[in-house]
């Protein structure tokens, strides 16, 4: 059995750096990329999320488990183009300014293309795929002014690969490759970088309870190490793509993963 490796201490990756988090609520990647952030030194947090109660949990978790105290948080529902707006705003007065937006909002779920209804298909591009491009587009209009800044997108590698009941969550995620790609070619000419992490699997709290434990058990034997990566793997990634040791990278989609999920 491969042994999960031990949990790495952060290293001032992201010091004197502001972040913004999307979906950074509950137990998945966002809430273990914040925490990456504060670890690695960042001089404030921003996060975002849909659900109030869960979090107000992650804000005072955060709080708990690092001891920083500059964390803020607003609702926002990136389908929304005024909630987008509202939340860049208020992340700009809050943290004097944000140097590096993660957009890791995004929705999946599993059904046959012959069977998914025009509602289950533009549900999942529009909270993947278009707010992707919403906050992204926000963003831009601050960073653009200022010469500086760094986007991280969440991708995946099915927007490579082939699944079956995936055409839709694979088609929103070749989409943000592609918008990564594009975006980061106009981005460029202001100084701002804009790269994607490309995760296969990632165990947490909420995938094991929306898929049976066999499919996920079959998914992370496909990969190189045969398991499945731990969230905060997934975060080390992207801090490396937010941070000026990924100065001359921009366009990339850097997969974590064996690539044959």
């Amino acid at each position: 059995m491969t042994v999960v490796p031990e949990y790495i201490s952060g290293h001032q990756l992201l010091a004197g750096k502001s972040v913004l988090i999307t979906a950074a609520a509950g137990a998945g990647i966002g809430y273990a990329t914040a925490k990456r952030a504060i670890e690695e030194g960042c001089r404030a947090l921003f996060i975002s999320d849909m659900h109030a109660g869960r979090t107000e949990r992650a804000v005072a978790q955060l709080r708990e488990e690092t001891g920083f105290a500059s964390i803020h948080s607003r609702l926002a529902n990136v389908t929304v183009e005024a909630d987008v707006c509202d939340l860049v705003d208020a992340a700009e007065q809050a943290l004097d300014g944000v140097d590096i937006l993660i957009n890791n909002a995004g929705l999946g779920g599993t059904r046959a293309v012959v069977d998914m209804t025009d509602e289950e298909w533009l549900r999942v591009i529009d909270v993947s795929l278009n707010g992707t491009f919403r906050m992204t587009r926000a963003m831009l209009r601050k960073m653009q002014p200022r010469r500086r800044g760094a986007i991280v997108n969440s991708a995946s590698v099915l927007g490579w690969r082939a699944d079956k009941g995936q055409a839709h969550y694979a088609a929103a995620k070749a989409g943000v490759m592609a918008l990564t790609r594009c975006s980061a070619m106009e981005a460029a000419e202001y100084g701002i970088r804009i790269n994607a992490v490309s995760p296969s699997i990632a165990m947490h709290a909420f995938l094991e309870k929306t898929s049976s434990a066999d499919y996920l058990n079959e998914l992370a034997s496909r990969e190189a190490f045969g398991r499945a990566a731990q969230v905060w793997e997934i975060a080390n990634v992207t801090m490396f793509l937010a941070s000026d040791y990924a100065s001359y990278m921009t366009g990339e989609v850097i997969s974590v993963s064996s690539q044959r999920a």
